[in-house]
C-alpha cells in the first residue's frame, strides 16, 4: 500500500447536518489505512463531531489565498440567504483545497451532500489537477451531473436515499464510496516511458488534418491527445494543460469561437486559450471549421437564422455557414486573446478553406466569407518575433497542410527551448 502518511484524503461535507455521515466515511477511509482529514463547509448551524478543519479555517485560508478576479471575493455570514452562503463557502474551499494540493498535502478528495452540497464541493473538485481523487456521494448524481463535473475527472455516486442518517442503505453506499477512494489513493499506475504530450482539437469537418498530423508526431515518439472540438473539449484540453499533463498544443479546430460568438451548442467559453497562452508551452493553432455555427436537431435552430445557409449533419446536429460579419468578430475575438500572449505561438491560415464542407463545389465554400476571418485576423493580431500568422495556399484537409503545421510546431517548439 502506497504511504499515505505526507498527505492525507480531505473528506468533506456541510457537518452541522451531515457529520455523523461525514465521520463514518472517515472512519471507513481510516481503517482502511489511509490517513484522513475531516472538513467542515457548514454554512448555518454547528458541525456534529469535531473536524479536523473547520469552517472558518476554510473561509480564513480561502480569504488569503483567493485571486485578485472579480466573483472570487466572498463573504460567508449565517445570517444571510442560504444560496448565498453556499456560493461563497464554495470560493472559499475552492481556495483552500487548491492551496492545499500546492503545497502537497492531498491525496484524494471525497465528498458528500445533498444538491447545495455537491454544488459547493465540486465548485472546489473542479478546481483540482485532473488524475487527483474525487468521489462525490450525492443525492442528485442520477440526473443531469454536467453542471457538477464539467470536464473534470469527478466520480459521482449516487446515495440512493438521502444523505440524512446513517441506516442500512446509505451505510454500504458511503462506505463503498470511502473503500473506492481508499483504492484509489493507495494504487498508482506503472511508470509509463516518459513522451512529450500534445493536445490536439478535432472536428469530423477537420479529421483529414488532424489525423496526419498525430500520426506524424506521433512517429517521432510524441504522445497525441485528441479533443472533439464541442467546447466541452477545449475546455477539458485546458484543463489538462493547466495541470502540467500536455506539454504542447496544436488547436487546428477553434470552432467554439464561432459557437461562442453567435450562440451555438458548442461554445468556446470566455476563457478559451488563456489556460494555453499562461502555460507558455508551444502552442499553434489554425481556424478549423469556424465556417460553421452548431446547433441541434433543425428545429432547433433559432427562428431569425433558419433562412441562413444550413447543412444537416445528422438528425441531432445542423450546422449553419458563418457570414463574413460573424467571422470578423471571431478573428477580433481570437486577436484580442492571442495579443496578450508572452510565449511563441504562430497562426497558420488555409486559405482554401477550414472544413471539408469548406472546398470548392461544397456546401459552405464561401470565399468572401473566409476572406473577413483570413483579412481581419492578419490585420489585428499583433505580430512579434514570436507571435505571427503563417498564410498558405492550401486547404485545411491537404497533406501538404499537415506537414506545415507539423513543422511549424517543431520551429515553435525550438523556440520555446530557445
Amino acid at each position: 500500500m502506497t504511504d499515505n502518511t505526507q498527505r492525507s484524503v480531505y473528506a468533506i461535507a456541510t457537518m452541522d447536518t451531515k457529520g455523523d455521515e461525514l465521520n463514518f466515511v472517515a472512519k471507513c477511509l481510516r481503517d482502511a489505512g489511509v490517513a484522513t482529514k475531516t472538513v467542515d463547509v457548514s454554512t448555518a448551524g454547528e458541525a456534529i463531531g469535531t473536524p479536523d478543519v473547520t469552517r472558518e479555517q476554510v473561509i480564513e485560508n480561502g480569504r488569503v489565498h483567493e485571486s485578485d478576479s472579480a466573483g472570487d471575493h466572498a463573504t460567508v455570514d449565517r445570517s444571510i440567504e442560504r444560496g448565498a452562503a453556499v456560493t461563497a463557502m464554495g470560493v472559499h474551499l475552492r481556495n483552500y483545497m487548491v492551496d492545499q494540493c500546492r503545497q502537497g498535502r492531498v491525496s484524494g478528495v471525497i465528498g458528500i451532500g445533498g444538491s447545495g452540497g455537491t454544488a459547493l464541493i465540486t465548485a472546489a473538485m473542479r478546481a483540482l489537477d485532473i488524475g487527483l481523487p474525487k468521489v462525490m456521494v450525492s443525492t442528485v448524481a442520477s440526473g443531469n451531473t454536467a453542471p457538477y463535473i464539467d470536464c473534470s475527472d469527478i466520480t459521482m455516486m449516487y446515495s440512493v436515499v438521502d444523505v440524512a442518517g446513517l441506516n442500512n442503505v446509505s451505510r454500504r453506499v458511503l462506505s463503498n464510496a470511502a473503500h473506492a477512494m481508499a483504492g484509489m489513493v493507495s494504487h498508482s499506475i506503472a511508470d509509463a516511458e516518459v513522451k512529450t504530450t500534445i493536445g490536439m482539437t478535432m472536428f469530423g469537418v477537420t479529421t483529414p488534418c488532424v489525423s496526419m498530423v498525430r500520426q506524424s508526431l506521433e512517429q517521432l515518439g510524441n504522445e497525441c491527445l485528441v479533443f472533439h472540438a464541442t467546447g466541452t473539449g477545449g475546455r477539458a484540453m485546458e484543463q489538462l494543460v493547466e495541470s502540467g499533463l500536455i506539454q504542447g498544443v496544436l488547436d487546428v479546430t477553434t470552432t467554439e469561437v464561432a459557437d461562442e460568438i453567435v450562440g451555438g451548442v458548442f461554445p468556446a467559453g470566455a476563457q478559451r486559450f488563456d489556460r494555453i497562452l499562461s502555460s507558455r508551452i508551444p502552442y499553434v493553432l489554425s481556424l478549423g471549421a469556424l465556417d460553421m455555427v452548431n446547433f441541434g436537431a433543425v428545429e432547433t435552430v433559432p427562428e431569425p437564422l433558419r433562412d441562413r445557409k444550413l447543412h444537416v449533419h445528422n438528425a441531432q446536429v445542423t450546422l449553419m455557414r458563418t457570414n463574413a460579419q460573424e467571422n470578423e468578430a471571431a478573428a477580433v475575438w481570437i486577436a484580442n486573446k492571442l495579443n496578450r500572449s508572452t510565449a511563441p505561438l504562430t497562426v497558420v491560415i488555409p486559405e482554401l478553406g477550414v472544413s471539408s464542407l469548406d472546398i470548392e463545389g461544397g456546401p459552405f465554400h464561401d470565399p468572401e466569407a473566409n476572406a473577413a476571418l483570413f483579412d481581419t485576423l492578419t490585420k489585428r493580431l499583433e505580430q512579434t518575433a514570436t507571435r505571427r500568422i503563417l498564410r498558405l495556399p492550401l486547404h485545411i484537409n491537404d497533406p501538404a497542410f499537415a506537414d506545415a503545421i507539423v513543422a511549424e510546431y517543431h520551429r515553435v517548439e525550438d523556440q520555446c527551448r530557445g
